[in-house]
């Protein structure tokens, strides 16, 4: 593992315990350079910076760096912090007016962390009960917020985008906790069925907010993090917010249901993955979260995953050759599915289906015979995309998502 992941996770772990690091060894500069662009690429450099900035070894560091990222992380601080007012309003507004979405990671895991507007959301996701939609579109439109996209068919659409002039904030409604036409992972939505028989109430930030049931929640974690795995891969905050989770809802969690349920998605091997993780860097103990003797029987080797994770960033976006690679790797899981050998999908990467491609180009969900024309502008604006930019080629695609797909079939995602 390179140095700069090594202090990464151990600022990242000090953080969660709302400490700070005692490093005193000489540390190159090359090497906190290194930190505080993986601390940017994964959105936790205030959780850093607040953790490293008075270290005996930071005293070497240049000002202008650590001013630097001093200066963005305070921003976003900010950000996060208006982001969060303006969210509590709404959501109040939507009680008094009993269209009240389930309010789902978010909030409800910031509000988990020693320093919540610290663990930076680029958005808020809601989940809505067909029932409630649209009075729930009403209020939201009538407290200012304006759909993203305009032209969307609200009716058809199972995800719409919000967003309020002159306001950071930015809103998902989910009709359905994932997109029900992806063959990856669209079947994950029948393991939800359920969830409005189990709804609890939270506190966060001073507000009361509807959300899933405790079991629900944990494996709607894991669910997400796993859908981001099949694509391009997701970023450490994510092990964080399972893991805090499972730590703060431990007693409450129905543990053999979440087992039951991760091996319904060829999942458990990676959960078990993500709790060792938790366990190595992150401060999760297994007995205090009550974590059942079915999940600590896994064995696994986590760190292939935690290299992965440290090179994806966010949302698996770090480059742009690692995200074309996600045609790679959901072919193999959709071949799977269907009973085929998950291979490494080249073709299928650089010419995926009429459904795949459907949601950049809508004509093709009634016009699927113009795909040859779908190929050849995606391969168009791909070249112009990566024309000037380093580790974006289609060969590098290839062979990131060829690594990626023997990633999948070690965690047992696929055969």
């Amino acid at each position: 593992m390179e140095t700069y992941h090594v202090l990464f996770l151990q600022a990242l772990g000090a953080s969660l315990k709302n400490k700070k690091v005692a490093w005193t060894q000489e540390i190159p500069l090359e090497q906190w350079e290194r930190l505080f662009a993986l601390a940017d690429a994964h959105n936790v450099l205030p959780m850093i910076y607040e953790a490293v900035y008075s270290c005996e070894s930071a005293k070497a560091v240049p000002v202008q760096l650590m001013g630097a990222a001093a200066r963005k992380s305070m921003r976003m601080v900010s950000m996060q912090a208006m982001q969060t007012a303006q969210f509590k309003r709404l959501y109040a507004r939507l009680r008094e007016s009993d269209a009240a979405p389930l309010v789902v990671k978010g909030i409800v895991c910031r509000s988990l962390y020693p320093n919540p507007d610290y663990r930076y959301s680029g958005d808020e996701d809601l989940l809505i009960s067909p029932d409630k939609f649209h009075r729930c579109h009403e209020v939201m439109v009538d407290f200012g917020m304006r759909l993203t996209d305009p032209e969307k068919d609200i009716e058809a659409a199972h995800e719409l985008g919000y967003v309020k002039a002159g306001s950071p904030i930015y809103i998902e409604l989910h009709k359905t906790l994932f997109p029900p036409e992806s063959d990856a992972y669209g079947d994950f939505n029948k393991l939800f069925a359920r969830v409005w028989e189990h709804i609890v109430e939270t506190e966060a930030e001073g507000e009361r907010f509807l959300t899933l049931g405790y079991t629900d929640h944990l494996f709607y974690l894991i669910c997400h993090a796993l859908k981001h795995f099949l694509h391009s891969g997701f970023g450490v905050r994510q092990v964080c917010d399972i893991v805090l989770f499972a730590k703060y809802y431990g007693k409450d969690i129905d543990w053999q249901d979440v087992y039951n349920r991760c091996k319904a998605v060829n999942g458990e091997v990676f959960t078990a993955a993500l709790f060792k993780i938790g366990e190595r860097y992150f401060g999760f103990e297994p007995d205090a979260a009550y974590l059942s003797k079915a999940w600590r029987s896994i064995e696994t080797d986590e760190e292939m995953l935690l290299e992965d994770l440290l090179e994806a960033g966010i949302y698996g976006d770090s480059d742009l050759s690692r995200k074309h690679s996600s045609n790679m790797t959901l072919s193999a899981v959709t071949a799977d599915k269907k009973g085929k050998k998950a291979k490494g999908g080249v073709m299928k990467s650089v010419f995926p289906s009429a459904k795949a491609l459907s949601g950049r180009y809508p004509y093709l969900n009634e016009k699927p015979y113009l795909l040859p024309v779908a190929w050849t502008d995606r391969l168009l604006k791909y070249r112009k995309e990566t024309a000037s930019t380093a580790n974006s080629d289609i060969s590098e695609s290839l062979k990131i998502g060829g690594r990626r797909v023997e990633l999948l079939k070690e965690y047992k995602i696929v055969k």
